[in-house]
C-alpha cells in the first residue's frame, strides 16, 4: 500500500488546488438490540454531521446553524427528508427480516447498514455516487455507477443483484439520482454552509517522538477542509521509503488531525537537518518544519540529558545500595545485643519496650508523566 501510495503521488502529484465535496448518508438497522434505537440515520457534508434522525425521536434533529437556515428559507424541506427517514426506516426493517431468512437466522443480534452519497469537484465539476449495503459487518451488496450494474459481495445478494439488473428504468434512475439530484441538494449545501464548509482553518504543526528509538512523528492538527498533504522531505525530495502516513481523523470540534511517521533507524543525528515536514492546505502556504531535535516534543529525554531508563536504573541502583547498608547495620546491631545480653534473660514484648523498633519499608512510587 505505501508502495502504490508513493507511485500514485509520483504521477499525480498532490493535488490541494481543488476541493472534492461530498454529501452522505449513513442507514443503520437492528435486530436484537434493546438498548439501541431500531434505526438511525446520520447526513453528512463535507464529513461534518448536517442531521440526524432514529426511529425512537422519529424526527430530524438539525446539527449546523446553516441547515436551520436552510430549512426556515424552505419549509418543505423537512417534511420531504421526514418522510423519506421514515420510508427508509420501514424499508431498512423490512430487508431485515429477509436476510435473516436468507441466512437461516431465527435470533440474534444484527446489523444492516447503507452508505449512500455523492461527490462533486469545485474546480472541474466531475460528479461521483456510490451506494453500498452491509450485513452483520460484512458487505452485501453494491451499485457501480460507472458500469451501471449491482454487484454481489456474496452467494446470498446474487439472485437480488441479478433481478435488480434486469430492471433498466432502475438503472437509469440510479445513475440520475447520483449524478444530477444528489449533486443538487449538495450545491443547495454547499451554499449555504459556506462560511463553514469553504473555510480554511491553518494547522498546528508538531514534531513527536516516544523515544529515542522511536519514529519521529510529524503531527497536523486543527486543520479545515480534510484534504489536508503531509509528507516528509530530504534535500528537497519528497521521501517514500522510510515513511509511514496516517489516516485523516476528525477532532471533536470539526476540525482534523494527521500523522505522518519518519523512521531514523539507519539515519545519524548529525543528518537531520537534511529532514523536513511539509503540510500543504488549500488557502493556506506550506507550513515547512525542519528536523530539528530542538523542536522535538517528547517527555523521554530531560533536560538534564539523562533519559528515564537511566534515571530509573540510578534509583533502581541506589535503593538496592541502600536497602543492603540497612541490612548490613541491623544484623550487626542484633549480633551485638545477642552478645551482651545475658542467657536466660526474658524476651518477651514487655521488657523490649522503650527499644528502638525495626523501621518499616518505606513504599516508592515512581511516576513518569
Amino acid at each position: 500500500m505505501k508502495a502504490l501510495t508513493g507511485l500514485l503521488l509520483l504521477v499525480f502529484g498532490h493535488g490541494v488546488s481543488s476541493v472534492l465535496h461530498s454529501l452522505q448518508y449513513f442507514l443503520t438497522g437492528s435486530s436484537g438490540l434493546t438498548t439501541f434505537p431500531e434505526f438511525v440515520a446520520v447526513g453528512m457534508m463535507d464529513g461534518v454531521q448536517i442531521g440526524y434522525y432514529d426511529s425512537n425521536t422519529q424526527g430530524i434533529v438539525l446539527k449546523q446553524a446553516w441547515t436551520e437556515q436552510l430549512i426556515r428559507d424552505h419549509p418543505g424541506e423537512l417534511k420531504m427528508i421526514t418522510e423519506r427517514a421514515l420510508d427508509n426506516q420501514q424499508g431498512i426493517k423490512a430487508d431485515i427480516l429477509y436476510l435473516k431468512k436468507l441466512f437461516n437466522q431465527t435470533g440474534g443480534i444484527h446489523i444492516y447498514q447503507r452508505m449512500d452519497g455523492c461527490e462533486w469537484d469545485d474546480e472541474d465539476g466531475t460528479t461521483d455516487g456510490n451506494l453500498q449495503y452491509g450485513y452483520d459487518g460484512e458487505d452485501y451488496m453494491s451499485f457501480d455507477l460507472k458500469t451501471l450494474t449491482w454487484v454481489a459481495a456474496v452467494p446470498q445478494a446474487v439472485r437480488t443483484t441479478q433481478r435488480l439488473n434486469q430492471d433498466e428504468d432502475g438503472l437509469q434512475y440510479q445513475k440520475y439520482f447520483y449524478t444530477k439530484q444528489c449533486v443538487d441538494w449538495l450545491k443547495k449545501y454547499l451554499s449555504y454552509g459556506k462560511s463553514t464548509l469553504q473555510r480554511s482553518e491553518r494547522p498546528r504543526v508538531s514534531l513527536l517522538q516516544r523515544s529515542p528509538s522511536s519514529p519521529v512523528v510529524c503531527h497536523a492538527t486543527g486543520f479545515y477542509p480534510d484534504r489536508v498533504v503531509v509528507f516528509w522531505r530530504r534535500d528537497g525530495q519528497e521521501l517514500y521509503e522510510q515513511v509511514d502516513p496516517g489516516e485523516v481523523l476528525p477532532n471533536h470540534d470539526g476540525t482534523f488531525q494527521v500523522s505522518v511517521d519518519l523512521n531514523l533507524t539507519a539515519v545519524p543525528q548529525e543528518d537531520w537537518g537534511r529532514y523536513e515536514c511539509v503540510v500543504q492546505l488549500k488557502g493556506i502556504e506550506d507550513i515547512s518544519t525542519p528536523l530539528d531535535p530542538a523542536l522535538i516534543r517528547t517527555n523521554w529525554v530531560y533536560k538534564s540529558g539523562l533519559t528515564i531508563p537511566i534515571i530509573i536504573g540510578l534509583l533502581v541502583l541506589l535503593l538496592t545500595a541502600a536497602a543492603a547498608v540497612g541490612v548490613f547495620v541491623y544484623q550487626k546491631r542484633n549480633d551485638s545485643n545477642k552478645r551482651h545480653k545475658p542467657v536466660g534473660s526474658d524476651t518477651s514484648s514487655e521488657n523490649t519496650e522503650g527499644q528502638n523498633p525495626a523501621p518499616e519499608a518505606q513504599p516508592l512510587t515512581t511516576v513518569c508523566s
